[in-house]
């Protein structure tokens, strides 16, 4: 059974840093492509960043998000990180760590998802 934990979020004021670590188990860690995804209050969830299973370990960001978060993985722990820089009042919500399971129009579309942690960024 595929599970993800996620951890690292908290409150943090606006320009500061957070790094959240997503760690899976139940199945081969490798084989999988990982991403991260939030969602704020009243809104859909929504990607953020991915990482491919692949060779190229091909990267997706959100336009929300370039230049200030990245996206790493440390296979030896089954580990997913996102580097959070810079925060704002609006990356404040609930994110989740889930496997990829395609692409649609360039955004990942996740599944298997973690219990979630929040990020919430003061203005």
């Amino acid at each position: 059974e595929v599970q993800l934990v996620e951890s690292g979020g908290g409150l943090v004021q606006a320009g500061g840093s957070l790094r959240l670590s997503c760690v899976g188990s139940g199945f081969t860690f490798d084989d999988y492509s990982i991403g991260w995804f939030r969602q704020a209050p009243g809104k859909e969830r929504e990607a953020v960043s991915s990482i491919s299973s692949a060779s190229d370990g091909q990267i997706y960001y959100a336009d929300a998000v370039k230049g200030r978060f990245t996206i790493s993985t440390e296979s030896a722990k089954n580990t997913v990180y996102l580097q959070m820089n810079n925060l704002k009042p609006e990356d404040t919500a609930v994110y989740y760590c889930g496997t990829i399971v395609a692409y649609y129009r360039g955004r990942p579309i996740g599944n298997h998802w973690g219990q979630g942690t929040q990020v919430t960024v003061s203005s």
